[in-house]
């Protein structure tokens, strides 16, 4: 076959480069984090001093954290708690648990002690019980989410609980309610010298029918409270002569405002053991009633929380210090992490009368 014929046929064939290899694809932050060690390299720091910088309280210069901090944002960096808590064989969480945030009370209480943990490294991590007099926080619950401490807000303490959480070494202090149990710490408002001031006060602009809504029968500052205005009703030669239970709630506090001032002889003074159910109580007395309050009937609570002071509610009550009560106990906690072995405490920390219109002697408060 003649060479031109041959070259014809032949196949054509296209001369190809070989691929040239392809950069890296610069990584993406979302798909590779980074890590302590990129920080420090670009901050020129060690990864210890890039460790101390996110650890709070450690002893680092405000330069050597700005410039940490600042490479840190540039590398969108962010320490790993979770890896953090299973090296240190901590969490940083201090489990509270109370009873409910309907009552702004507790709400107040877990606000002051967010920040205050805040300010020591810690969260908080919130679990609910039952104000009942038998009920224990889940021992379960509290163990699986590994919390370095306990704080029971206003929640009962069962000696098998308090004994449990003494063998294994996790701190539990109580504010807000005490128990027996000799190991476990204690903060309280003074329940009662603040019942017995009520008491005092109510007495003083000629109440002589006074009656008391207790919260729970089994409840340490509901008794508290009843003792201290018992007694000073006993100093003056008088007795308690009506006593009703609410259960701490709004629905059990109108009940038994109903019940109390349906008698045929009805109280001239009501104490009820909380704030939250002597709104309720007031507002019984005033719109189905058409009680005159601050005059033919005289309405008290506890704790002044912060719709106590509503021009419409004007309530008299006994002013709890809450921010005293919450840093004692942060500081009882912070202590207990440190030496579970430190001896426990039992604080009574004072308080202070608030009289409002809704008593004899009182006045709307021109500020609220």
């Amino acid at each position: 076959m003649p060479q031109r014929l041959k070259a014809s046929l032949a196949p054509a064939v296209k001369r190809v480069d070989a691929p040239r290899a392809a950069k890296p694809a610069t990584p993406q932050a979302s798909q590779f984090p980074s890590t302590a060690h990129d920080v420090a390299r670009l901050a020129g720091v060690s990864q210890s001093a890039v460790s101390r910088c996110f650890t709070p309280g450690a002893s680092v210069s405000d330069a050597m954290r700005q410039r940490v901090q600042q490479a840190a944002d540039t590398l969108g960096y962010r320490p790993n708690l979770i890896a953090r808590s299973l090296i240190k064989r901590e969490s940083t969480i201090i489990g509270v648990v109370l009873p409910d945030l309907d009552n702004p009370f507790y709400a107040s209480v877990v606000g002051r002690l967010s920040s205050m943990l805040t300010e020591t490294g810690r969260r908080i991590l919130l679990f609910r019980s039952p104000a009942t007099d038998s009920s224990d926080p889940v021992l379960e619950d509290v163990l699986r989410y590994r919390v370095d401490g306990l704080i029971l807000v206003s929640s009962p303490l069962s000696s098998t609980f308090a004994d449990e959480c003494v063998r294994i070494g996790l701190p539990v202090v109580q504010l807000n309610r005490t128990s027996m149990r000799a190991r476990v710490s204690s903060v309280v408002g003074d329940n009662v010298r603040g019942a017995a001031r009520i008491a005092e006060h109510l007495l003083r602009h000629g109440h002589r029918r006074l009656a008391y809504v207790a919260g729970q029968d089994g409840s340490s500052t509901s008794q508290e409270r009843e003792n201290g205005f018992t007694a000073a009703l006993r100093q003056a030669g008088l007795t308690l002569a009506l006593r009703e239970t609410g259960h701490y709630t709004q629905d059990g506090a109108r009940a038994a405002t109903q019940r109390l001032l349906s008698l045929p002889e009805p109280p001239d003074a009501i104490f009820f053991a909380n704030d939250y159910m002597a709104l309720a109580g007031l507002s019984v007395a005033r719109h189905a009633f058409g009680a005159d309050i601050g005059r033919s009937l005289s309405i008290v609570g506890f704790d002044d929380i912060p719709m106590a002071a509503w021009p419409e509610f004007s309530l008299a009550t006994f002013r709890q210090p809450i921010d005293a009560m919450c840093a004692r106990t942060v500081e009882i906690i912070q202590a207990q992490l440190g030496d579970i072995g430190v001896a426990p405490q039992r604080l009574v920390l004072p308080g202070e009368l608030v009289v409002r219109g809704s008593v004899r002697g009182g006045v709307v408060d021109p500020l609220a």
